[in-house]
């Protein structure tokens, strides 16, 4: 009797074809015929069974000005954002997507690379106040395309087109969502285009994490809301940049900053209150002010409504640790990694790995992780703040010694009670902090 062979299958629906009077059922093979299948157990394919998988790549600009190349990025950071909020779908991160951005990369090399089932690509043409979107959706496993359309319109009309590719995308992957749940996952929409235009400008600037960049992230955050005061993204941004200052010793009036950040975090919130990611900074914003109950409230929410939000995972995860809860902290940092593995912000949950270390008191891995994070971005120099008490506690003073001259060459003057008041850690864990820095020769 010959063995049987177990092979998962996706229900694809009904197609209609040329020459056929009748739609007919189609169901795509999940797993590909070779012959180790035939001696060995299948591969686990549960990235792709569980829930539908999707990446969507930069589209490409192909307006004659360069500097267009915003608005196309703009274009999608929407659409994922809109298809996040679906809790069905495994959706990657906008920065792990953008490794690929200008590469030659074949759509079945991406789709095991990110782990997803399906990719979008597109284009996208802007003209003075016309504007048209090309999209084709792809099953990254067959290569076989399941729609491809094109959009034109004006400018003005630019959220409905997101919108509509957005529904064609749900519905080619799962026709069963209803059409009420495509209208939740639409954001709150700026009143000012030039306003949409200088926040998509600013997003560059604002995960940057770097000094010079959070100022000009600031001024065009500034200049958005002086055109539209009541957009939330951009009081949101604005809260988070606020907060980067504080977090990252670049304040110079840590309490101001602080009651500032809570209060735009706030406003944002309550005009777009089921919004994940302004949830997200709402929370952030709570921690940073050391109201960790109420952060843990708003990041559970943004957390329920976008489980694919590698970003709030990150802020769970660095919440966490300010909670001295170092295992949870791990498990949410690398739920962010695995939701964005190529993200050029994976140093910071390497940090926020090595912290929790730290915590945990083992402190030779402290160090380990948040020298990773440091050779990952050299220029986050404020690592070091956490990275030389890891090694002074470890036993290499010499090492620790050489990690507190970086830091005091990226911030003349810096004192052990700047750091302190920067950073959300519980007492004991800056107290252990504070003593590292001081066995590495930082004044007081």
């Amino acid at each position: 009797m010959r063995d049987k062979l177990s092979y998962e299958f996706e229900d694809r629906g009904e197609y209609r074809f040329k020459n056929i009077g009748r739609p007919i059922k189609v169901y795509c093979l999940l797993e590909g015929l070779n012959p180790s299948a035939l001696s060995a157990e299948p591969r686990s394919v549960s990235s792709y069974a569980d829930r539908p998988s999707i990446a969507v790549l930069p589209f490409v600009n192909l307006s004659k000005d360069p500097e267009q190349e915003y608005f196309a990025d703009g274009i999608v950071e929407d659409i994922i954002a809109a298809l996040s909020r679906f809790k069905s779908f495994f959706v990657i991160a906008r920065n792990s997507a953008y490794a690929y951005k200008g590469r030659n990369v074949s759509v079945s090399q991406i789709g095991r690379e990110l782990g997803v089932r399906y990719v979008l690509e597109g284009s996208v043409r802007r003209s003075d106040k016309k504007i048209r979107i090309t999209a084709q959706l792809v099953d990254a496993v067959s290569g076989m395309h399941l729609w491809a359309e094109h959009y034109d319109g004006v400018i003005a009309d630019v959220f409905d087109l997101q919108d509509q590719i957005t529904a064609s995308v749900v519905g080619s992957i799962q026709p069963s969502i209803r059409a009420a749940e495509i209208e939740r996952a639409r954001r709150k929409r700026p009143e000012n285009l030039d306003a949409y235009d200088l926040v998509m400008r600013s997003l560059p600037y604002v995960w940057a994490l770097e000094c010079e960049a959070n100022k000009e992230a600031t001024r065009l955050l500034d200049k958005a809301l002086l055109l539209d005061p009541g957009y939330p993204l951009a009081l949101s941004l604005a809260a988070w940049c606020r907060g980067q200052q504080i977090v990252y010793n670049w304040s110079k009036n840590v309490q101001e900053d602080k009651r500032e950040t809570l209060r735009q975090a706030q406003a944002a919130a309550a005009i777009a209150h089921d919004d994940p990611f302004i949830l997200t900074v709402l929370g952030a914003a709570l921690t940073i002010t050391r109201e960790h109950q109420r952060a843990a409230s708003m990041l559970d929410r943004a957390l329920s409504l976008d489980p694919n939000s590698a970003w709030a995972w990150n802020r769970s995860g660095w919440l966490h640790n300010y909670r001295d809860n170092p295992e949870v902290a791990i498990e949410h940092f690398e739920r962010s990694l695995r939701l964005s593995p190529f993200d050029p912000m994976a140093f910071n949950c390497e940090m926020g790995i090595g912290c929790a270390h730290f915590i945990a008191r083992r402190y030779d891995q402290a160090a380990q992780w948040q020298e990773k994070a440091l050779n990952a971005k050299p220029s986050a120099t404020w690592i070091c703040r956490t990275l030389a008490p890891s090694h002074a506690w470890a036993g290499d003073l010499d090492k620790a010694r050489e990690r507190v001259g970086d830091l005091v060459r990226s911030y003349p003057g810096i004192r052990i009670a700047d750091i302190c008041e920067s950073l959300a850690f519980s007492k004991e864990v800056l107290g252990r902090f504070a003593e590292g820095l001081q066995r590495a020769g930082l004044s007081e």
